[in-house]
């Protein structure tokens, strides 16, 4: 049987593996702790499963424009003129089936065979897989804890060239945390507008803040930079609402009218109950988001704190997301095992902890927690983790 030579690239997306595992497990009848899946273990705000419910028995079932509902799409404008400060045009936005289907349709539209799009690593698990579907080429760059995981212009300049079409930005980070300051953007901003490089802006954690850390899109650092930035967000993570499958890009209207193309060609639009319910999240009540990003600073303090205290792991305080981002080779080779992807896998094996190798982010030394899920489990989940190590050692 002859099937596409492009799909044989493909990885399967780790944290999607990982956690299909774990649920195997569980109606296996185990015990499993899962620090795996990156999705809050709140439910959707009352207001906004009211709003999508409203408008299911008001008759609001039927198709909607490819691009989105007009109301949304107005809401998302409020939403990045109100945090950002930055204006857009309707024309300029597209609401998509989640912020994956934005940024996969941004590549399809972007990228001609053999262009290449940079991707810091540590990065989310699909963004190279993305970029090859479309033809292009993922060029890795490595960063480390000397620069807290995040690019900058030195490295740009060694790795651009004549086939560079993008980079990607993601702040706050998944799998890291961390986050952009207002300079080390203005920077990158610089360099790629004068290169004519386009920024790919992932910014869907953007109100999962800590501490006085402060979130900046990009693109409102200057017109000249926001002219070749495309920001990609959606409901998912703040919100809680990462199975309704909201996203929206926002960028030059070239750009938006062909990631609508694409969409009305794929998906049609993206589901109608949806858009209502995300309306009422961006203008209704935001105290619920407000008591979630609360909940989630506890966990992290406490989680970190304890995370530190098994032995062979280090790890920078995350700043933003709701992951933690340890080094675990130490404790890999001390326990007997030759990657932390060993490690990772006798940890769900033997301890009942799913975690996500670091090698799915182009990290092989690390693994990821998330701590969106509850204190208990993320206490009970770490001290499994302490003693799988404390034995081994």
């Amino acid at each position: 049987m002859k099937l596409s030579n492009k799909m044989k690239t493909l990885t399967p997306s780790a944290t999607l593996a990982i956690t299909a595992k774990a649920n195997q497990l569980k109606a296996e009848g185990v015990n499993v702790i899962g620090l795996g899946a990156g999705e809050p273990d709140f439910n959707t705000p009352k207001h906004i499963i009211e709003a999508a419910y409203q408008s299911m028995i008001q008759g609001k079932t039927k198709y909607t424009p490819s691009g989105g509902l007009l109301e949304l799409k107005e809401a998302i404008a409020e939403k990045l003129r109100n945090d950002q400060g930055i204006e857009y045009s309707l024309d300029e936005i597209i609401v998509t089936s989640g912020a994956k289907h934005a940024l996969y349709n941004l590549f399809q539209v972007l990228l001609n065979a053999g262009e290449e799009v940079i991707i810091p690593a540590p990065y989310w698990v699909s963004y190279p897989e993305m970029v090859k579907l479309a033809g292009g080429v993922p060029v890795i760059v490595n960063t480390d804890e000397s620069t807290d995981f995040k690019i900058n212009v030195a490295l740009l300049e060694r790795y651009t060239n004549e086939r560079t079409k993008a980079v990607v930005i993601n702040s706050p980070s998944n799998p890291t945390g961390m986050i952009y300051s207002k300079e080390e953007l203005e920077e990158i901003g610089r360099f790629c507008a004068e290169k004519e490089i386009f920024i790919v802006s992932d910014e869907i954690y953007e109100k999962l803040i800590y501490g006085n850390e402060k979130h900046v899109s990009i693109a409102e650092i200057s017109e000249e930079i926001k002219k070749w930035t495309i920001i990609i967000n959606g409901v998912s993570k703040a919100y809680a609402m990462t199975g309704w499958r909201i996203g929206f890009a926002a960028g030059p209207k070239e750009i938006v009218k062909l990631i609508t193309t694409v969409s009305s060609n794929s998906t049609s639009n993206p589901t109608t109950s949806s858009q209502y319910g995300s309306i009422a999240a961006y203008r209704g009540s935001q105290e619920a988001v407000i008591e979630m990003i609360k909940e989630f600073e506890k966990r992290m303090e406490i989680g970190y704190e304890k995370l530190l205290q098994i032995p062979g792991f280090s790890c920078i305080k995350p700043k933003g997301a709701f992951y933690l981002f340890p080094k675990v080779k130490e404790a890999a080779e001390k326990t007997g095992f030759h990657s932390a992807d060993e490690f990772a896998k006798a940890l769900l094996d033997e301890a009942h902890v799913a975690v996500v190798p670091g090698s799915g982010f182009g990290m092989r030394d690390y693994i990821r927690l998330s701590y969106a899920t509850s204190m208990e489990n993320l206490l009970e989940g770490l001290d499994r983790m302490k003693n799988f190590v404390e034995k081994r050692m």
